[in-house]
């Protein structure tokens, strides 16, 4: 989970000044404002986890600003702070949504309690919007988008491993070629379908901390493990865990990756005991593992136990004649999303995507109509929705507009590191708008030539 994000509106310094000391040191994110109107701003601007408000402030009163922030996001945490322990007006306030309230004078133990309350909370809420995303959209062999034959044949094969539910499949592919798809699709279409399906994404966590996550701890087996904590593999017990970017572990834990996939048990960090686990393994990397076995990166017998299933998923280019039906797929999906009516994509703009290369596959593809079906107006997809990267490769000179002047005023991506993705590139250009505006989100959006709605889902997404 990452560090919460806290506001704390209050108009006395020395209690501001407290929540910011206190709190940075343990890890939190900590805004302050020092009255309602300044409080709701900020808010507006970084949608903090949980907000501290007083009840006396100058200006807005806080049952006022709770009324408003509720109005905004009716999931925020909020704590209610009052000196005068008036019952009448704490009950007002958890009425008004408020989850908890403290009275003043208050000690620290009693905020840090009401976070690890609200933290336990957050964590309970998101493992039931997962559980709930998971049933909605749950992914098969259907959901593949792919008529050639070399994408039938690699569906039909990977229909029959899913069938066999004690096998570990290995996928390989370069990145934004659907390795986690199929691995869902396999999950979803054997019999572990009602159990669960874990993703834990290799190269995104410090090596302690995958081993943590994989695994599980014991109570005390380290200074943070306060009460024991159950491992992936532990959780996902009848189900399939899927370790994306398998190439990343340390050897240390492919050692005990190793053990788990022999033995089917799993031992936790400070812990004496095994514990049996029936899963299924499914891993998937864009590296070359061979490579990594003779530069003595990766484990040998690691790699052929992975492999009893291999799966090699092609790049979009090697299977360019699916380029239209994943286009026109992805336009109806972003229709519906954007509440447009996009007919079809102009022919020339067909050929233009048929003749790119897509160095990132179908994600590259996906984020390219995405694009195009929020800055297009009219409804047919046209060549000027496209990005330059696309239409510049084929020597197109497009006429001077309004928009490319909004894209020349618009902060600039100083570099394209190699291997950079078109989801990473646009999530740093909306970063540097937003930082240019001073997170304005009106003027930033106009700095991208978008509009405030679209700049707000992209923030969204991209979690900023």
């Amino acid at each position: 989970m990452n560090p919460l994000r806290i506001l704390v509106i209050d108009d006395e310094q020395l209690i501001r000044w407290s929540f910011e000391k206190k709190l940075n040191s343990l890890g939190y994110k900590v805004l302050t404002a020092e009255n309602g109107e300044e409080g709701l701003k900020l808010f507006e601007t970084y949608y903090p986890d949980v907000v501290f408000v007083d009840n006396k402030l100058p200006g807005i009163q806080g049952l006022e600003v709770i009324s408003k922030i509720k109005a905004v996001h009716s999931e925020t945490n909020i704590v209610f702070m009052t000196a005068f322990g008036s019952i009448d007006t704490a009950v007002k306030a958890m009425k008004l949504g408020a989850n908890e309230y403290v009275n003043k004078p208050f000690s620290f133990k009693e905020i840090y309690a009401i976070l690890d309350n609200i933290k336990e909370k957050i964590n309970i809420v998101n493992e039931i919007q997962l559980l709930r995303r998971q049933q909605k959209d749950k992914v098969t062999f259907d959901h593949i988008i792919g008529h050639s034959p070399l994408m039938r044949n690699i569906i039909q094969v990977s229909k029959k491993i899913a069938r066999i539910n004690t096998t570990t499949v290995l996928l390989l592919g370069e990145s934004g070629t659907g390795k986690d798809l199929f691995a869902k699709a396999i999950h979803n279409e054997s019999n572990r379908s009602g159990k669960p399906f874990v993703t834990i994404n290799c190269a995104s966590l410090p090596e302690t901390l995958l081993e943590s996550e994989l695994f599980g701890y014991e109570q005390g087996a380290f200074t943070d493990a306060k009460k024991l904590k159950k491992g992936l593999f532990e959780m996902a017990t009848g189900g399939t865990v899927f370790l994306d970017e398998i190439g990343e572990i340390n050897l240390a834990t492919q050692v005990k990756l190793l053990g788990v996939i022999e033995n089917r048990v799993v031992r936790r960090l400070g812990g004496t005991t095994d514990i049996p686990v029936e899963i299924r393994i499914i891993a998937a990397t864009n590296k070359d593992l061979k490579k990594s076995i003779e530069e003595k990166h990766f484990r040998e017998d690691l790699y052929y136990r992975l492999k009893v299933f291999q799966i090699n998923i092609p790049p979009l280019r090697e299977h360019e004649e699916d380029i239209p039906v994943l286009s026109e797929y992805f336009l109806t999906q972003f229709n519906v999303q954007f509440r447009k009516n996009i007919k079809e994509i102009d022919p020339a703009a067909k050929e233009l995507l048929e003749k790119y290369k897509w160095p990132g596959n179908i994600s590259e593809l996906r984020n390219v109509i995405e694009r195009g079906v929020i800055l297009e107006n009219n409804d047919v997809l046209q060549v000027e929705s496209l990005p330059g990267e696309i239409i510049n490769l084929h020597g197109i000179k497009m006429p001077t507009s309004g928009t490319d002047e909004k894209a020349a005023a618009a902060p600039q991506v100083e570099s394209f590191p190699e291997g950079a993705s078109l989801y990473e590139l646009e999530k740093q250009t909306i970063i540097q708008a937003l930082q240019k505006a001073k997170y304005n989100k009106t003027r930033a959006s106009r700095l991208l030539g978008i509009t405030r709605d679209t700049l707000r889902y992209k923030m969204k997404k991209y979690q900023l």
